[in-house]
């Protein structure tokens, strides 16, 4: 499992699912028998399904994972939010003692289940149609899998299967400087946005008002 120091440690389910909806792009990591396998996948998580919630996506057909998938292994997926260096210039604290040293700061979620592959083309296309939903929703002009010549999707449909994974383990990590004094939070979260980390400057900030509460 993960190591969590308990400042770090996020177990509330809710703001773990956030994180998979606002950062979608999960690394999914299974053994095979020539080794660990890893692909990059957009994921879809359903916080009603099942227990933990459930995860779906889809892969390539012709992709080397799916045959090592179809024999139900046990699989890992990282999702990974916004991440910053802090240098110890940002914190008032060096001017005071000097007892300070570099860091990173990174939120990350980590889940674990048994995929389950799904060939079924009603289920592939009613997925496609979600994960498009959920990253054209708001365009100006937001584009559906329905603007496509139909024999056109089909054939890129038929290429593809589906992948569903209930979650049987959730943990998160959000390692955002929620063991400072509040003046080195505020001193990181300006550094952070000095160096164009804006969204990692305001998670640190809420992650530190909500340990704070």
């Amino acid at each position: 499992m993960m190591y969590r120091q308990p400042a770090f440690r996020e177990d509330c389910l809710e703001v773990m699912h956030d994180l998979i909806r606002s950062h979608p792009l999960g690394s999914l990591v299974t053994a095979s028998p020539h080794g660990l396998i890893a692909n990059l996948i957009p994921f879809l998580v359903d916080a009603h399904a099942s227990e933990h919630g459930t995860l779906r996506a889809h892969l390539a057909k012709a992709n080397d994972h799916v045959p090592v998938l179809r024999d139900d292994p046990e699989a890992l997926i990282i999702f990974r939010g916004p991440q910053a260096y802090v240098s110890p210039s940002w914190y008032p604290a060096k001017a005071i003692h000097g007892k300070v040293v570099p860091t990173w700061h990174y939120a990350v979620v980590q889940v674990r289940g048994r995929p389950r592959i799904i060939d079924d083309p009603s289920w592939i296309r009613a997925h496609v149609d979600a994960l498009t939903l959920t990253q054209e929703q708001g365009r100006e002009n937001p584009w559906a899998a329905s603007d496509a010549p139909e024999k056109f999707l089909a054939g890129q449909l038929k290429a593809i299967v589906g992948i569903e994974i209930e979650i049987a383990a959730i943990e998160g990590k959000f390692k955002l400087s929620q063991n400072y004094r509040e003046p080195d939070q505020l001193g990181i979260a300006k550094g952070m946005r000095d160096d164009g980390a804006e969204a990692a400057a305001r998670l640190n900030e809420l992650a530190s008002q909500r340990h704070s509460k």
